[in-house]
């Protein structure tokens, strides 16, 4: 087995595959701000190594390749969203969003990339969204980082395709975990009174998904149908509903 890198993995599903991926054999490299959380992470683990960085500066994941220089699997989780339209948000922080959710995301993996085309093996995983088929009102910065990630992630699996490298943009719904909380999103209706997939499901099929190479991994029936529907209905449609899931719950 080789060496697995896990951004975000302080907390939910970023937590959740490191697991999965240490009890697969795999030496953890754990990412993430918290040295609390991931040094108590790390002892839980058979192999694990803990790299503290903050991938919202630019400086960020100059440490992450500085301290790992080559990995065998890259799994881009870190990231989080903001509830509240554009007018009335702190710029600095949709600033720092599109810092962590897009720019560290694509420098580790261009940095990674090139050693795992030359030997012929390897694995990209970067953690999309359905909020990355449509344009999300109310969440603006947030889907729209999600659609380059997902915009990204599909390219360059073309550029690597036969190379022996998988690259997989798995697409989540909303699940349980942190996230909700940090963008303040907990009472719009998408979330409001659901009963949500956990982050060790939703962990489980991103794994699963990067075995099997997948490009595209959308898990779930009704997450499927959500990010098809876009792709067919008139846009103007598709803005006014995706505006009406996010807006909170009465």
């Amino acid at each position: 087995m080789g060496i697995a890198l896990v951004t975000g993995a302080s907390s939910g599903i970023g937590l959740e595959m490191a697991t999965i991926l240490d009890s697969m054999g795999h030496r953890v490299v754990l990412v993430a701000r918290s040295a609390p959380a991931l040094e108590a992470l790390a002892a839980s683990l058979t192999d694990a190594m803990v790299v503290i960085a903050d991938l919202g500066t630019p400086e960020g994941p100059s440490k992450v390749i500085a301290a790992v220089p080559d990995v065998d699997i890259v799994i881009n989780n870190a990231g989080f969203g903001e509830c509240g339209p554009v007018a009335t948000s702190d710029a600095g922080r949709l600033l720092e969003m599109i810092q962590v959710n897009c720019s560290a995301l694509t420098a580790l993996t261009a940095a990674y990339l090139p050693a795992m085309l030359e030997r012929g093996s390897g694995h990209i995983l970067n953690v999309a969204s359905t909020a990355g088929f449509q344009p999300g009102p109310t969440m603006a910065v947030y889907y729209a980082t999600k659609a380059y990630v997902l915009s990204f992630t599909e390219a360059v699996a073309e550029e690597a395709r036969g190379s022996g490298v998988g690259v997989t943009a798995f697409c989540p719904g909303a699940f349980t975990s942190g996230f909700q909380a940090t963008a303040h999103a907990e009472n719009t209706r998408l979330v409001k009174g659901r009963k949500l997939p956990t982050s060790q499901d939703m962990a489980s099929a991103a794994i699963r998904a990067m075995e099997r190479n997948k490009v595209v991994a959308i898990p779930g029936l009704a997450n499927k149908l959500g990010a098809l529907s876009p792709r067919i209905a008139p846009r103007s449609l598709v803005r006014r509903v995706a505006g009406y899931i996010q807006a909170e719950a009465p």
